[in-house]
This record gives structure tokens, sequence and C-alpha cells, in this order.
């Protein structure tokens, strides 16, 4: 039968190629999984729900369809239509995920294009179902006040526990288990807020039967063999919510680099609570150290600053929590600026006007901050010419000012300002400002040092008239770069102090290299590496008022110019012409910078073919006259400007395309003698007439993990049409071995380029059923199962490898076939096998077209199967139909008992399933040994049994009877198929 079925399908495939159908087909896809699934759904006909249990692993399979190959491509949704779209892909066929999650649940997409016609969509709805551990919480009536749990006092025991799918609950007290009315002083009911994920137990009035021991158990009904999950709580008159207090100050201020630890202790509560410490904002310090209520922070910095929360829970009440807040001295940015008299509006600094210094500083805690001012080391206080200020309502909080109203000679000398905080610790921040008798205000360069333990900065005023002013070099705008260099952009800024400089960009709103809005310098010098085309445009420098000038701001403006090599089309192409032809090959600028002179130099190689100048033309092109073997090769053209080279590149070869081999035969595997097997190889050629005619084929065969490749030429007469179907079939192929197979068209001019794939053997199985067949030769018995239920197993076996010891008068003598070395199942009935145990052999799970939604008609199919009953011990061979979602009912399909002869039996029944089914062989022992009940060639097709089969005597003696008259017309057609075809 597996030759018939072979030779039929490739009878098939001849005759499609005789009429001249092309093979370029659009994609289609389906998906199959790999059995693990707890259960499988079918939803709106053609798509499906996949359960499988948290913690298994996914594996979902695309089968796909098409020519030339499509490329598959998985992506996933979320679950709920809410959540967007996750694009986490996979480009291959089999989407694994081991240790699946619940997140990992949601449509998972299949999709195959091959760029003819849409792509195809399959997707497959995959849900994971899990069950957690249910908690008990306990609560009293609402307003209740007291801590304890006395009489006359209603408790609420609430079970909680997440799962998928939704969980039932059921409470115990003790081993008594408690029901609706069947205690008055116990209630259970579902609030309708929870959506039934929780299940209240409620006790009115407390009793003393009500103090006990409290179960609840959270079950999901073993869906995926989950079990059941319990948890207990004790009620009893002590029973109260915790209650927690901190033996700490809030809030705790400590300095940098010092320990601290808080301590949390319970006041109350029965249970004991579990006390936990959080932190409000991230998680806790790595280096803190736990340990029971009490937190280390060992050598705090100012990152552990913030929020910590004690939280006490034990699952009574709400959890009692107490919270601190732990600040972080500090001390930093200390800066100044001078305004010269503010209320004139000046920009310079007169004799006779008003001066004001300020500086600023950041402090934590703000209110710990306290300001001091020195004139030339010696506390400065504040009067009527010199007013000081610690606060300023104009300006951030942190700042001081020092007024001097009506400069004067005698108001030479250092003016320090002194940050410092109040609780120590914390180096203090001076910034000095000089005016000398020979200047009024200035300030030399910024000088940073530690004295005496204080951060200072120095600034001396020198310049009598001190605004900043900015300048660019002639030199320095417009600045010339190339693409990844790096360039300074300079502006030169004046008067003392020097302000600090802020860099923007002056022509669009984008960011600065460094991706922020705004660079800082201090030198005027901005610096970018790496400079981009991006990059080009104009930059604005500006002055800013800290550490300098409280003045109008000056600015200026300096212009980037990035040259960039040309970007040319197309970057790469091949091209394939037939020979003594000529080939013409363009290169475009789409850009460049400069654009005023363009070169361009043609070579193959390293030889030089031609070389010009650009004019005004965008494009340079080259032709090559006579295309031959000699000029082969990849062609250059290098586009040249300032800033380097744009290159377009051409493969020009008169080689032919690589064939492209055709994956969509249907089980194009198939066997003609028991250890050997045959395989159709078909291809299709890409662009057939770019070059000269393909005269053959050089094919190359070699078995999977050998070195010697075994070759032939296979002819080819006229010329191929695109599209065309090209067959050779490969024969004497070894079972079970793969092949590596090569195939290189050839012209009259050399060898094309080569397609390799591997082929490898496989049964004839096609589980999304339109046509299975089974000899059971394989090694996998065509994905049959031995039921796990059942007494003992089904045995494969041939006559070749039958033990010597066997019982005679019982069982087969051959296989179907009267092969002596084909395999079939039997029971073996001798000891220790008992009269009435029973052996179950299952089949893979068929899964049907899907239902047609304008019609209510069902596929019907005709399973057949040959069996033999021999001995006069036989017992009972029953088959049984199982539907899918329908686990524990099998339906009685067909059964025989007692001996039939030595002789193999055919059985044809026509089964209407609904859904996706399975197929039970059950053999039942007899009262002997003489009842061994083998089964063979099972088979099943779409469409309903013929007449003729169901009415036909069910006897085939070995390998005579009805197979002689099939035999007939294939052996016409085994005659063509012997040389090529096309």
């Amino acid at each position: 039968m597996d030759l018939i079925y072979g030779l039929l399908w490739l009878l098939t495939v001849l005759l499609e190629g005789i009429f001249g159908q092309g093979v370029y087909a659009p994609p289609t896809v389906r998906i199959v999984h790999s059995g693990l699934a707890c259960n499988i759904e079918e939803e709106r006909y053609s798509e499906r729900v996949y359960t499988i249990r948290e913690g298994e692993t996914l594996e979902l399979t695309c089968l796909v369809t098409g020519h030339p190959r499509p490329q598959i491509r998985w992506t996933k949704t979320a679950g709920s239509a809410s959540d967007r779209f996750q694009d986490s892909s996979v480009f291959n066929e089999t989407l694994r995920i081991t240790n699946i999650q619940r997140h990992q649940g949601g449509r998972y997409y299949c999709k195959a294009e091959n760029g003819l016609g849409s792509p195809a969509i399959k997707s497959i709805r995959v849900d994971v179902y899990y069950l957690d551990d249910p908690v008990v919480t306990v609560h009293q009536s609402i307003g209740e006040a007291k801590e304890q749990f006395y009489y006359e006092r209603t408790v609420f025991l609430r079970c909680v526990a997440n799962s998928n799918p939704p969980v039932r609950y059921s409470w115990r007290r003790g081993q008594e288990v408690l029901l609706q009315g069947s205690d008055k002083g116990v209630e259970i009911y579902e609030p309708f807020f929870t959506q039934g994920e929780t299940k209240i137990l409620k006790l009115k009035n407390l009793r003393p039967q009500d103090y006990a021991n409290y179960s609840c158990i959270a079950s999901v009904r073993s869906v995926c063999n989950i079990p059941d999950k319990m948890v207990s709580f004790k009620l009893s008159n002590k029973t109260a919510s915790p209650s927690i207090k901190l033996l700490v100050d809030d809030p705790i201020v400590v300095n940098p680099g010092e320990a601290i630890t808080l301590v949390c202790v319970t006041t109350g509560g029965e249970p004991t609570p579990t006390l936990t410490w959080v932190r409000s904002i991230g998680t806790l310090p790595e280096k803190t150290v736990l340990n029971g209520g009490t937190l280390t922070i060992p050598a705090i910095i100012s990152d552990d600053a913030g929020t910590y929360s004690c939280i006490a829970n034990n699952n009574v009440g709400n959890p009692a929590k107490k919270s601190i807040n732990i600040i972080v001295r500090a001390l930093k940015k200390g800066r100044f600026w001078i305004t010269p008299d503010p209320y004139h509006k000046d920009d310079t600094i007169q004799i006779g006007r008003e001066v004001k210094i300020s500086c600023q500083v950041e402090a934590i805690p703000s209110e710990e901050l306290t300001f001091s001012w020195f004139k030339n080391g010696r506390p400065l206080r504040s009067s009527e010419r010199m007013v000081i200020t610690q606060t300023d309502p104009d300006v951030s909080p942190g700042t001081t000012n020092l007024d001097i109203i009506d400069l004067k000679f005698t108001d030479f000398g250092t003016y320090t300002c002194v940050a410092s905080l109040k609780g120590g610790g914390i180096s203090d921040i001076s910034i000095d400002v000089n005016i000398s008798s020979s200047t009024a205000v200035g300030a030399s360069d910024r000088v940073l040092g530690l004295k005496t333990g204080r951060s200072e900065f120095k600034f001396g005023l020198r310049k009598l008239v001190v605004p900043p002013n900015l300048t660019v070099p002639q030199e320095k705008s417009p600045l010339v770069t190339r693409e990844g260099d790096t360039i300074e952009l300079q502006c030169q800024v004046t008067g003392k102090p020097k302000p600090i400089i802020l860099w923007t960009r002056a022509d669009k709103e984008v960011a600065m290299p460094d991706g922020s809005m705004q660079m800082e310098s201090y030198d005027g010098t901005l610096r970018i590496v790496n400079v981009s085309r991006e990059m080009s445009g104009m930059y604005r420098c500006q002055t800013s008022q800290y550490n300098g000038f409280n003045v109008t701001p000056r600015e200026a403006l300096v212009q980037l110019i990035v040259q960039y090599p040309p970007a040319v089309e197309p970057p790469f192409l091949e091209i394939r012409q037939g020979q003594d032809r000529s080939v013409t090959m363009s290169c475009r600028v789409l850009r460049a910078y400069p654009i005023r002179v363009l070169t361009y130099e043609w070579r193959l190689g390293n030889k030089l073919l031609r070389m010009g100048q650009f004019d005004s033309q965008e494009y340079t092109e080259y032709t090559l006259k006579d295309l031959s073997n000699e000029n082969y090769g990849i062609y250059n053209c290098n586009i040249i400007n300032e800033a380097g080279a744009g290159r377009c590149s051409y493969l020009v070869t008169g080689k032919a395309y690589a064939p492209e081999f055709y994956y969509d035969t249907y089980n194009p595997v198939w066997q003609n003698r028991h250890r050997v097997y045959s395989y159709s190889l078909q291809w299709t050629q890409m662009n057939p007439d770019a070059v000269d005619r393909i005269v053959a084929y050089r094919l190359g065969i070699r078995q999977a993990g050998q070195q010697r490749w075994w070759e032939q030429e296979i002819k080819i007469s006229g010329n191929i049409q695109k599209g065309e179907l090209l067959t050779y079939n490969l024969t004497e192929l070894i079972k079970p071995e793969s092949y590596e197979v090569r195939l290189t068209p050839l012209t009259k001019f050399g060898e094309g380029d080569s397609t390799i794939r591997i082929i490898k053997y496989s049964a004839p199985v096609n589980p999304h059923l339109r046509e299975f067949h089974c000899g059971f030769e394989d090694g996998n018995i065509c994905l049959f199962t031995q039921d796990d239920t059942d007494n003992f197993d089904w045995t494969k076996q041939s006559t070749a490898t039958r033990n010597t010891k066997y019982t005679p008068n019982t069982g087969p003598n051959a296989d179907r076939t009267g092969s002596k070395e084909g395999y079939y199942m039997y029971i073996e009935t001798s000891r220790p096998r008992l009269e009435g145990e029973k052996a179950r052999l299952l089949s893979p799970v068929f899964s049907i077209a899907p239902k047609n939604p304008y019609g209510a008609t069902n596929t019907a199919y005709c399973f057949s199967f040959f069996y033999h009953m021999y001995g006069q011990h036989i017992g009972v061979l029953n088959v049984y139909l199982r539907l899918k979602g329908q686990t524990t009912i099998e339906n009685p399909l067909w059964s025989s008992s007692g001996n039939k002869g030595q002789h193999w039996n055919e059985a044809h029944v026509n089964i209407y399933p609904i859904t996706s089914f399975q197929l039970i062989f059950e053999g039942i022992r007899g009262p002997g040994i003489e009842g061994d009940i083998a089964i063979d060639d099972v088979s099943i097709s779409e469409g309903e049994c013929t007449k003729q089969d169901l009415t036909t005597k069910n006897s085939v003696d070995g390998a005579g009877g009805i197979l002689v008259h099939i035999w007939l017309f294939p052996a016409v057609v085994i005659i063509s198929i012997l040389n090529p075809r096309r």
C-alpha cells in the first residue's frame, strides 16, 4: 500500500506538470502544537485556544506552503486588548517557550510571506493556567475600634487566591465542611465587587464554638492537573490586628558616612505579626542590614535619604504602618554673582554707586543653613552702608546678599561669604571677592581649593569697568569640518570675573550634541566629538549671571559646516546577463557636501576603467559591451569630494541564478521496499530567462555527515519557463538516513549558482487530516502511543525479528503485505498476561477542517485497517472513537472476537466527527496463550468509504487479493518516471 500511495501521489504531480501549471504560489499557513496542552478549544471556526499549565514548555509550529519558500515570523499581543502590541519576534517555524509564565499568555500570530499576494496569518490564543497559594484575612465589622474580638462581634474571614481559570472556594471548621444554610451563625457569599475572586465567611455574633481552626480550600477543579491548595487560620478570643511603634524620632538628620539604625517593635497583634521595611521611592539600599524589625544602613550617603516605612501584618484587619524620614546633610553648588547698582541698571561698577554681591548654595536640610560675611578675615555685620540679607524673594532659597551702598575706596578688601550647616560635620563653603586699591570690581580665574576644612571659591576684583563681552574670532566662524572629526567652537569672553558660557542651537529647536538642550562652558569653548552632518548649523553662545555679573546677557553666533562624502545609489546591485550582450551600470549622487567638485572613477577590482568629473549631471554610467567570463566581477564606481567617497557596487556575471527547491509537495517520501525509500526532488528555476539557456543540472548527493559527493548530470531539453516545476526521482535511499542534495544549473558557458537542501525520511502522517496511512514501519509508529491506564502494551514486531520461542498456532506469519520483514502491532498473550486484561493503543489526534460557517454539513472520513485474529484462545478487538473535549467518553466504533483464521482481514468504517478526534485500538486477552491479535496498515481518508469497500468480503490472503488489480494502473506510469521530467 505504501508504494501504491506514493505512486498515486506522484501521478498527480506528473499530470500537473504535463498541463503546464506554474507552481509559484502565495503562502498559506496553519499552526500545530506539541500536544502538551491541557485542552484545545475551537474558537470562531479557524482560531483555537491552547491551554497550558504555568511552568510547562510551550511549543507551537507554523506549517506553511507557498513557493518560493515563505519567510515566517512569530509575534505576540498581550493578554488584554488594552495592552500595547509587543513586537517580540521569532523568525523560525517553531516557537518554543520553556517554563512559560502567566504574563506570557495571549494571542500568538504566525505570519508567512513570500512576495506573492497578501501575507498569510494565523493565530492561536495561549491561555496559561495557574493557582497561587490562597491567603486568609480576618476583619471586624466596620467601625469596630477595639483591638480584640469579643462576643457579639461580627467577624469576616476573606479568602483570596490568584488563579486562571477562576477559583472555587470551600470552607471547613476543623473537619466540618461549612455550607450556606448549614449553620445559622455562618454566611458564605461572594461580594459583587470582587467578581468572584474572593470568598467571604461571615461569622455573626461570635459564639464559643466559632473560636476554631478554619481552612479555606482553593480549587480550579484539577484543570491542567493543578491540585487544590489550602490555607488555615486559627480564630480565638485573643485574635487582634497588629500595632507597632518606632523607637526613633522623626525625622532623623545625619551626616554622610554615619551609620543609622531604625528599630520597629510590635505592641500588639495575634497571631504574631511579621515586620517588613519598605522605602517610599525605589528599593532599600543594597548595603541595608535587616534583623527582624531592625534596619541598619552603614555609611549612609545622600542617595539613601528618603522615607522608610515599617509594616506589620498578621492577616487580621489592616496592616499597621509607621514611617520615618531620613535626611542626609549636604552643602553643594556654591555660586555667586555681582549686580552693579541694581537701581540704575548699570553694566559697570562705579565709585559712589551701589554694588550687590550675592552668593547661593544648595543645602540639606535648608532650615539648618546659615551664612556669615567677612571683610579681610574679620566678621562683618549689617550696617547702614553694608546691608546683609539672608533671604531674597527675587532669587532662589539659600541665597545671601551683601549690599555695599555708596562704594568708597575704603571699601576695598576681600569679602568672604561662608555657608555652613548648624549641625556641623559638613565642610563649609566660602566665596572670596577682592576689591583692591587699584581696582573697583573684577575677578581672577576661578580657583577651587581646601583651606582649614572649607571649600573655597576665590575671585579677585581688579578693573573699574567690568561688563562681560563676547566675540567670535574671525577665523572661527564659519567653521568647516568633516563628518567624524572632533571640532571646537570658540567664543572669546572678556570681563572679570569670567561668566559661565551657555551654548544652544540658534537655527532650530533641537538638542545639543550631548542630548541636552543647553551645554555649559567655563572657557568659552564647545568641544564636539564625532561630528555628524545633522550638527551643521548656527550655535549661540551666551553669558550666564552665575559666577559672573548679573547684567544683560551677551551673546554671539558661530556657524558650523560639516562636510560629508557623497551618498549614492545603488549601494549594491547584482546584474546577470547572457554572454556577448552589453551591460550598462549607473551610479547616481543623492546628496553630498561640498557638491561643487565631484569626481568619479570606475574600477574592476584594482583596475581603473574610467575616471572624470561631474558637470551638471547627477549620475555617471559605464557600459560593458560584450559580457564574457573574463569580465565577470565586482564593478565599483567611487564618487569623490573633499570629505571622502561614496561607492556604487555591481556584481556582474553571466552565471545562471540558483534554483529554488519546491517544499510544498505533500508527503514527497514514499517507500517501495522495507529498507529503502524514494524521494521526488522538485524545483523551479529563478529567472530562467536572465542568462543563457540552461542545458542541464549537476546533481550532487551525499549522506548526512559524509564527505564524498556522488554527482550526475540531468539533461534539459528546450527552454525552462518561469514557475515551471522540474522533477527528478531519487531512489535507493536508505531508511531513516538524511541526505544533502546540491543542484547546480549548467549553461554552455559554465556553472551557475548552487542550491543545497536536506531531505529526510518521514512517515506518511498528516495530523491535519486529509489522508493518513500507517504501516508501523517507523520507529515512532506514526505517532501512535500506549495508553497509561491499561494492563499491558501493544508490541511492534515483524516475522524476521520474532522470538524463536514464540507461541505456535497463533498470530500472523507475515505482515499484511506478506513480507517477512514488514512490521505490525500485536498483543502478546503469553504469561504473565491474564484473561480479560487489556492493551490499548492510541492514535495521534487528528485535526479536521473547520466547520463551514454557511452550512451545517460535517466532513465524513473512511477509516480502514487490517486485523489478524488466529488462535483458539482469541479474545476481543475493539475500536473506539474519542472526540476532543470528551476525554472520558469513548464511542464504540467496531468490534470483533474469536478465531478468524490464519489470514489478514480488512475492516472499513465510516466516521463523522464534528471536531478533532482520536482512535483507540483495544485488545482484550482471551482464556489462553493462543490468543495473539495483530493490526496493520491503518488508513483514514477524507470522504465516505465506497459501497464496494463496505460490502466486499473483509479478507485478503497475504499479498494477493485485490492488491493485484490496484497495481495495474500505476505500473504504466512508473516507466515514465525513471527519467527526469519537466
